[in-house]
């Protein structure tokens, strides 16, 4: 109980911590985190709203993309928040107290806090345009949100040893994962492309949180091809592979 008493105290003071140095002591950096992807589903929507009459899902194009951007961001801003957490955090290592995962377990505990408040104030303000408010479902929002938790704490974990080991690993990474956004279903349905196209997108679990994502705020949407133990069986195979790597190393995240 102790053990856990301090792990708690110390991930709560990592938060405060974090949340200072990321957003400042000003609420300017707290407005630029709903900014961001406000401006950004803002001008997507101006952009494909000038080349189509309507969305691929619904008639809201600003739905449509918001679904999209803020599920995916559910993945994609923990890895990158997640994968710089070691590194970021290399002078607290020293204290006793304080152990490579604490820095993990803070940063995920905000990110996840940060992103859910910036899509509720997001969807709110959507919401407030539409003639009429699409009914959710909480449950397959949290689904997705649990999906996306595992598969970027495992990613993260993992990139968090090996940013630390390799410096060239973290470029390779960068090349590697940038074309993600546009192969993940964000402007699109992935389950409306047409075979061989369609089959190779399903491989990426990512797809499948978005389309789960969508289920949450589109009940007509029926998101043909998602699977959901697949889904789950792929974040969790590489949480547990994250979580290998980074207990093995604890002396290197220490020491390197």
């Amino acid at each position: 109980m102790k053990l856990l008493s301090t792990y708690g105290r110390v991930v709560v003071a990592m938060i405060v911590r974090e949340m200072s140095t990321r957003f400042g002591r000003k609420p300017g950096g707290y407005l630029w985190a709903l900014l961001e992807p406000a401006g950004y589903i803002a001008m997507m929507t101006s952009i494909f709203g000038t080349l189509a009459r309507t969305p691929a899902l619904g008639t809201s194009f600003v739905l449509f993309f918001a679904t999209g951007y803020l599920g995916y961001q559910m993945y994609q801003a923990k890895v990158v928040y997640l994968s710089s957490a070691v590194r970021a955090n290399k002078g607290l290592l020293g204290y006793p107290n304080v152990a490579p995962i604490d820095t993990i377990s803070a940063r995920l505990i905000l990110q996840t806090a940060t992103t859910s408040l910036v899509s509720i104030v997001v969807f709110s303000a959507i919401f407030m345009t539409l003639p009429f408010v699409p009914e959710i479902n909480w449950a397959h929002i949290l689904e997705a949100e649990s999906a996306a938790a595992l598969l970027s704490l495992g990613v993260g974990m993992f990139n968090s040893v090996m940013f630390v080991r390799y410096a060239l690993y973290e470029q390779i990474y960068a090349i590697v994962t940038r074309p993600m956004f546009l192969l993940s279903g964000v402007f699109f349905l992935p389950d409306t492309m047409s075979p061989p196209y369609r089959d190779i997108l399903m491989y990426n679990p990512v797809c499948h949180i978005i389309m789960l994502f969508r289920t949450g705020l589109y009940p007509e949407y029926r998101a043909t091809g998602f699977d959901y133990a697949y889904m789950f069986e792929v974040a969790v195979s590489v949480l547990v592979a994250g979580l290998t790597v980074f207990t093995f190393s604890r002396g290197t995240l220490r020491n390197g």
